[in-house]
């Protein structure tokens, strides 16, 4: 029992003054770089699957690490046409939201986030040429586009500075004549700026 007590008592002194990081402060920035894959896993001779690469600004709000985020988004996506061709679909689109902290741990090193946002912007289909490559017209439009995403991402900080991000995003975009629904899912590096 003493040995227990002692053992107890000296973790107590070693750690019992270590300050924990100052992370997720209030007033606190950040900037993301995002590269995700749509729908899918996506390699250059995939038919259907595509990318997305976003750049997202954040800023730190209340005691709880909850953050208002806004950037912007590159997704391009492809349809099968044909034996093996496909279209090129892309959309570029602004976004903000609001991103919810779930929990993290004692030394605040891993946060998980659910955020809820709003994003428009436009979509383009086949870069604007409505005939393909063997003669047929294309009845999809380029068009503006609106709607919202749900996502959740956790966040691995490397230092106070340096957090490497994983996420997963659902995106609704009404307007769209090609696919109103997207999944993305990848990786991203967020640099604190305080």
């Amino acid at each position: 029992m003493k040995k227990a007590i002692m053992i107890i008592a000296a973790m107590l002194t070693l750690f019992g003054g270590r300050a924990m990081a100052q992370r997720c402060l209030p007033g606190m920035s950040a900037v993301e770089v995002k590269a995700n894959m749509t729908d899918g896993f996506y390699t250059g001779k995939s038919r259907e699957c595509g990318y997305d690469l976003g750049v997202f600004y954040y800023v730190f709000t209340g005691n709880h690490g909850n953050t208002w985020s806004i950037g912007g988004e590159y997704l391009q996506t492809f349809k099968p046409y044909g034996e093996k061709g496909r279209i090129p679909v892309a959309q570029f689109t602004g976004e903000a939201g609001y991103n919810f902290h779930i929990l993290s741990d004692y030394s605040m090193t891993f946060h998980l986030y659910g955020g809820i946002s709003a994003l428009a912007g436009y979509e383009t289909v086949n870069w604007g040429k409505d005939v393909l490559s063997d003669g047929s017209t294309l009845h999809d439009s380029d068009n503006f586009i609106y709607g919202g995403a749900l996502n959740l991402q956790a966040e691995f900080y490397l230092s106070d500075k340096i957090a490497l991000t994983a996420n997963v995003k659902g995106r609704f975009t009404f307007g769209s004549d090609v696919q109103i629904y997207h999944t993305t899912y990848g990786v991203g590096v967020k640099f604190i700026i305080e």
